[in-house]
């Protein structure tokens, strides 16, 4: 695994906050190491628990628990919707709506993805606003009300506006995919945390215009998200 896997961005005596490369699995495919073999080589630390996960394709915040007891502590966190998360993508299409909630079952379908249905019996529920960046690019600021297996990728799909690089959704082929956990904010333990952490990888991301809108944009958070 490159050294390159992973940023260390915040070390508690309970958890780590690492930034995650794109294109680096979390578990262990075949000969190619996963993520947390990395986290435990690189950071000297075998006593870790992981409390949620990252797509391949999707680069950024990840939370990696010290003790089982924090592992639980997170676990039912993230589980009862207590932990707000934040994601920024790109795409190279016009969506649907601008900005909005996306929400509905999904369903496996063909090749490993994944598709929404029009029906609620367990929705997928997405938040997101979006920006245009030029002609052709829009950047889209997301907030996962629920935690499905590529809830992002379908809600943006379902908007005719894949993921820049995702190519298993259709998006347009890239030097990366185009998804970023961007933002966490949480309590543990009568402690509140807040976390921002910018893409640091993928030439679109890094644009100025990108950048620009970032800075922009302010806290996360801060904006006007109504009610799930």
């Amino acid at each position: 695994m490159p050294e390159a896997a992973f940023t260390l961005l915040h070390s508690d005596p309970r958890f780590y906050l690492v930034d995650k490369a794109p294109g680096v699995s979390f578990h262990r495919e075949g000969e190619e190491a996963g993520l947390m073999e990395a986290l435990r080589a690189g950071l000297s630390d075998e006593a870790l628990w992981p409390v949620h996960r990252l797509d391949r394709i999707t680069s950024g915040l990840i939370l990696v628990a010290r003790s089982a007891e924090t592992a639980a502590r997170l676990g039912e966190a993230f589980a009862g919707r207590e932990i707000e998360k934040y994601y920024l993508a790109l795409s190279d299409r016009k969506p649907g709506k601008k900005q909005g909630k996306v929400a509905g079952d999904m369903a496996k379908g063909r090749g490993g993805a994944w598709r929404l249905l029009n029906s609620q019996q367990n929705p997928a529920v997405t938040q997101f606003f979006s920006y245009s960046l030029q002609p052709g690019l829009r950047l889209f600021l997301l907030r996962p009300r629920s935690g499905k297996t590529h809830q992002l990728r379908v809600a943006l799909k379902s908007q005719s506006a894949p993921i820049l690089g995702d190519l298993l959704y259709g998006g347009t082929p890239a030097d990366r995919g185009y998804l970023h956990a961007y933002a966490l904010r949480f309590e543990l333990e009568g402690e509140s945390f807040r976390f921002v952490c910018p893409p640091s990888r993928g030439e679109a991301f890094l644009s100025e215009t990108c950048c620009a809108a970032l800075r922009d944009l302010g806290q996360p958070w801060d904006l006007g998200w109504p009610a799930a």
